[in-house]
């Protein structure tokens, strides 16, 4: 992913939101926030010759150093290209890229109403640890996430 892919990555990002069931955001950030709450080197979109299909990156989760290795997924798929393999094969890439950067922990809160993107994590080795009922309130709404986690089968945990 590089600066000038923003409108592409805004735009999807934006279809997502307007699912209900993407993110508890209700607008998409400007790129300079959104650029400050992802990690650098864990970004990643899809693209053919029509544009970006999707886009993957990761937030870290604490700013402790303890949790230097656990990080947040967000993946994005444009309405055109869901259900093509775009989105399994941007989580492959952002996989392997967080492994040689040393995270060995990955991490995905997800509506329970968001079955595609759950079943993108499982396709992708996360399995579910649990539910956080009411987490976030959206439009005077309580929502629930499920949360999946993958560890890493190559950055050493023993």
């Amino acid at each position: 992913m590089t600066p000038a892919d923003w409108p592409e990555v805004h735009r999807i990002y934006s279809e997502g939101i307007s699912t209900g069931y993407a993110t508890f955001e209700l607008s998409a950030p400007s790129q300079a926030d959104w650029d400050n709450a992802h990690i650098p080197g864990c970004r990643f979109v899809a693209e053919s010759s029509d544009g970006l299909l999707g886009w993957v990156a990761l937030s870290p989760v604490s700013g402790r150093c303890v949790y230097g290795g656990v990080a947040e997924v967000s993946v994005y798929v444009s309405e055109q290209a869901r259900g093509r393999g775009v989105g399994k094969a941007l989580m492959e890439m952002l996989i392997s890229s967080s492994e040689l950067e040393g995270y060995w922990t990955l991490q995905a809160g997800i509506f329970p109403e968001n079955t595609p993107s759950i079943r993108l994590h499982e396709k992708v080795g996360f399995r579910l640890i649990g539910r956080r009922e009411k987490i976030g309130k959206r439009n005077g709404v309580w929502y629930d996430n499920v949360i999946y986690e993958r560890r890493s089968k190559k950055v050493g945990l023993d």
